[in-house]
């Protein structure tokens, strides 16, 4: 991952300059945009590896910038993750169903920074599980074709809906997602199911998976995930 390219982009001088000190001395180059508008060019010549992106900007804030990378043809791909504030828990649902990768919510440490980047582009390295494979994280054995579940070795008995969330989560291990990502992923985009339904279904698939069920993460006012491996 060294002398991959880092886009932050950030309004507040101070800060901008603080995380690009810290990925630089961890063998990351970055750039600098002060603005959602500077961010959004930036991003479509430099193309980089990853943009870190502050959601309260001036102008375009970083909602719509994160609506327009993920709209545009030569920058959809590149993986975003949002700095935030606390109390902004709207907006991070909002910019994770736009197609951010993940959030880190000021004040942040230097070194869950560094964390948080080198995992989101890891994860980005790395496929998701194709459809008719078996998925292995952490104790957990999925297999997709007969919908059989085992935790530790030993056989869990799940429900349709409870499968499918699972596989869901599995797909994609540190990935955060929304109760509204969960509900169009598992059952369609319009199944009329409350965000509530959702929480409720995630807690009787953590009774069913017994030691395995802590695996599944809640992200206080987001929403769901699966505990990235070797975390």
């Amino acid at each position: 991952m060294a002398h991959e390219m880092i886009l932050i982009v950030e309004d507040e001088k101070d800060i901008a300059e603080l995380v690009a000190y810290n990925l630089k001395r961890e063998g990351f180059r970055t750039r600098i945009a002060d603005s959602g508008e500077k961010g959004l060019a930036l991003a479509a010549a430099a193309h980089p590896s990853l943009i870190l992106l502050d959601l309260m900007l001036p102008g375009v804030d970083g909602r719509e910038v994160c609506r327009r990378l993920k709209a545009g043809e030569a920058t959809h791909s590149i993986p975003v993750v949002m700095l935030t504030a606390r109390g902004e828990d709207t907006d991070v649902v909002t910019g994770l169903e736009l197609g951010a990768d993940d959030y880190i919510a000021k004040p942040f440490s230097p070194k869950v920074l560094v964390a948080r980047v080198r995992s989101v582009l890891r994860r980005r390295a790395e496929p998701a599980a194709e459809p008719g494979e078996r998925i292995r994280v952490h104790e957990l054995d999925v297999d997709l074709v007969r919908h059989q579940v085992r935790c530790r070795g030993t056989p869990v008995e799940l429900s349709a809906t409870e499968f499918g969330l699972l596989v869901f989560l599995a797909r994609r291990p540190g990935w955060v997602f929304s109760r509204t990502q969960i509900i169009s992923g598992v059952r369609g985009e319009d199944y009329p199911v409350t965000e509530r339904a959702v929480d409720v279904q995630v807690l009787g698939l953590r009774r069913k998976l017994g030691p395995c069920g802590e695996v599944i993460e809640t992200v206080r006012g987001i929403g769901y995930r699966l505990r990235e491996p070797g975390v």
